[in-house]
């Protein structure tokens, strides 16, 4: 009998430790993509007034911290990488009567203090580790010129 408790302490050793072993190697398989806001950005408008954008004098571009972690794209180099966007919104979240009238937005993004400009819907490939972001909204009205008032333009950062 106690040659049989034996076994069986040895058998669920082995399945405790198989269960412990599979649980963080899926983890690291799958990876992880953290993405921190930093400070938000400023948009300022044009001198006549049909541009508003963070690259305007007196604005400033909004600031994220990436941290990218997968097993696969370290050994491979090939599968479940991450990628970062920064997509133009629709229309501001927030503006007065008839400022989303006639606006086209666009976005672009600075990884790692490059001063390359990339198109917000270009997904760039990003390796394992940390990386700055920075972001710039500009908001174009054409016809016309923005109404006065408050603004407030999201742009959503994807790690994908």
């Amino acid at each position: 009998m106690a040659r049989k408790r034996s076994g069986n302490r040895c058998a669920l050793l082995a399945v405790a430790l198989l269960a412990g072993l599979c649980l963080p190697a899926e983890a690291a398989i799958i990876g992880t993509c953290t993405i921190m806001i930093g400070g938000t950005g400023l948009m300022k408008a044009n001198p006549t007034i049909n541009i508003f954008g963070s690259k305007q004098a007196g604005g400033s571009s909004a600031t994220a911290t990436i941290t990218a972690s997968s097993l696969l794209c370290t050994i491979l180099n090939l599968l479940d990488c991450y990628s970062v966007s920064a997509p133009a919104p629709a229309a501001f979240s927030s503006a007065p009567s008839g400022g989303n009238t006639n606006v086209t937005f666009a976005t672009v993004f600075r990884l790692d203090g490059s001063g390359l400009d990339i198109a917000g819907g270009s997904p760039q490939r990003v390796t394992n580790g940390t990386h700055s972001l920075q972001v710039d909204l500009t908001a174009t009205k054409s016809p016309g010129i923005f109404p006065a008032g408050s603004y407030q333009g999201t742009v959503t950062v994807r790690c994908e």
